[in-house]
């Protein structure tokens, strides 16, 4: 029996579409296909295997190491896998075994900058056909099933910045090699401010319609392309997309925008606060909906009110849950950076009507079919799927208990609400004692996860930093 048939994957529709992506990879004389998952920060990684062996991984999958999944963002391993249970209480853990990458033809891609190469996004499964519990992927797909028993589809639409800058010298040299290695240096491509100007955006047309053609040709559902306010910053954003889908093409439009920048000599990222003179901040606007099932309505539409009552308690869901579910929208430490008054970010948990410094703004009205939420909580860095799962999660929460948003804060800034968490530790303190986020996400994963970050908090706490070398190094 094969791993997708003990996994009770092997359904019609996925021999089909098993069928066409290898009818695809044929057709386009690929030589290689890179199989990628997404790990717990939402980095692509995987295996490139010769087309000859694809037939073989899309039944039986392809192993690595479950290291991979015990990392922090140095790329160091967080768990003592050597000890009884890997350090977690999983005995799969033990001995940096092997787990199964299996892909998800559904999701095959031949990539544009790399024309001989096909791509897939892959599911992660023990040998058994279980599912991995540490996989991302399936803890949005399990929280995507948990809303459509309650009859409702998630519909989410993107909207990204980040910077772009020319690449002046990467760091190659033997010294620079560490974990994690020197940045580059990089320059900008114009030098911002002039917010939507036309003239701002030409200067960074050339490489702006290189990264437009290979989106697009990627199939993701680019919709617009703006210069932001900060030098060299953008905003890409993407039409809606239903359940995984929005996930899944953020975690495809990151890497390809830095893949293609590198190509071409440019550097891609999203850092939500580079360490560069005069740069602003990032941020990811989750846009959101629930549809009925059956009846495929929006029900976050009312006809007389800007946002129905099941809109309502969904929001008032998401602003009960934010400073425990910022733990999933703004992972890292420089996130936190962002959450500052009066600068059309949030730094409290507030709603309102098309306010750009609440966390949640509503958006549409009374009949409009395209009623939704804006939340703004988000960094461009976050795991789309754990962003996306902690959403439906604090939403769902809100629905269940009829929770009541409060007022809209008309001046958001002066509020009275509970604040963002200031630092990653205030956030995961708050993920650590939010009962319906681990109930939604599993004691274990959430155990997992904030080890997993308190691990990067712990290295960054030992690190003498510029300011303590500028503060106290002269003085005392």
């Amino acid at each position: 029996m094969t791993l997708v048939e003990r996994a009770d994957l092997w359904t019609e529709d996925r021999k089909v579409a098993t069928r066409e992506a290898e009818r695809r990879i044929k057709a386009a004389e690929l030589s290689v296909v890179r199989l990628a998952f997404a790990d717990q920060h939402g980095v692509l990684r995987g295996k490139t295997l010769t087309v000859g062996e694809i037939d073989a991984a899309l039944k039986n999958g392809v192993g690595f190491t479950t290291t991979m999944l015990l990392k922090d963002t140095s790329h160091r391993t967080v768990f003592p896998v050597w000890q009884p249970g890997g350090g977690f209480g999983m005995k799969e853990l033990e001995g940096a075994a092997d787990v199964l990458m299996l892909p998800d033809p559904t999701t095959f891609r031949v990539l544009p900058w790399a024309p001989h190469s096909g791509w897939m996004l892959c599911d992660i499964y023990f040998t058994d056909g279980r599912p991995m519990p540490l996989c991302t992927r399936h803890i949005c797909r399990s929280a995507l099933q948990t809303l459509g028993e309650r009859g409702y589809d998630f519909v989410a639409g993107l909207e990204v910045e980040f910077h772009l800058f020319k690449l002046e010298k990467a760091k190659l040299g033997v010294a620079d090699s560490g974990q994690p290695g020197e940045p580059p240096d990089v320059s900008l491509l114009n030098q911002g401010y002039q917010y939507l100007t036309e003239q701002r955006y030409d200067e960074m047309d050339p490489i702006l319609e290189i990264l437009r053609t290979n989106l697009v040709d990627l199939g993701l559902p680019l919709r617009s392309i703006e210069v932001e306010f900060g030098p060299s910053q953008v905003e890409f954003t993407f039409r809606t997309g239903t359940g995984l889908a929005p996930a899944d093409a953020m975690v495809l439009f990151r890497s390809a925008t830095k893949q293609v920048a590198q190509r071409h000599g440019y550097h891609a990222t999203f850092m939500c606060r580079p360490k560069l003179a005069n740069v602003m901040s990032s941020g990811w606007h989750l846009h959101q909906s629930l549809t009925d099932r059956k009846s495929h309505a929006n029900i976050f539409m009312d006809g007389r009110e800007p946002l129905s009552e099941a809109g309502m308690h969904y929001m008032a869901g998401l602003l009960a849950h934010a400073r425990g579910a910022a733990a999933f929208s703004t992972p890292t430490l420089n996130g936190y950076k962002r959450y500052r008054p009066f600068s059309l970010a949030p730094d409290r948990a507030t709603w309102g009507r098309d306010n750009r410094g609440v966390m949640v703004r509503v958006l549409g009205g009374p009949g409009d079919p395209a009623t939704h939420l804006e939340n703004r909580i988000g960094e461009p860095a976050a795991n789309p799927y754990l962003y996306i799962a902690s959403q439906i999660v604090s939403g769902l929460d809100g629905l269940d208990r009829k929770l009541d948003p409060g007022p809209s804060a008309d001046t958001p800034y002066d509020a009275k609400a509970a604040p963002l968490p200031r630092s990653l530790a205030e956030s995961l303190a708050a993920l650590g004692e939010d009962k319906a986020l681990r109930a939604g996400f599993g004691d274990f994963f959430v155990d997992y996860y904030l080890r997993l970050k308190q691990a990067e908090i712990d290295r960054f706490d030992l690190d003498v930093s510029d300011w303590e070398q500028r503060e106290y190094f002269s003085l005392f």
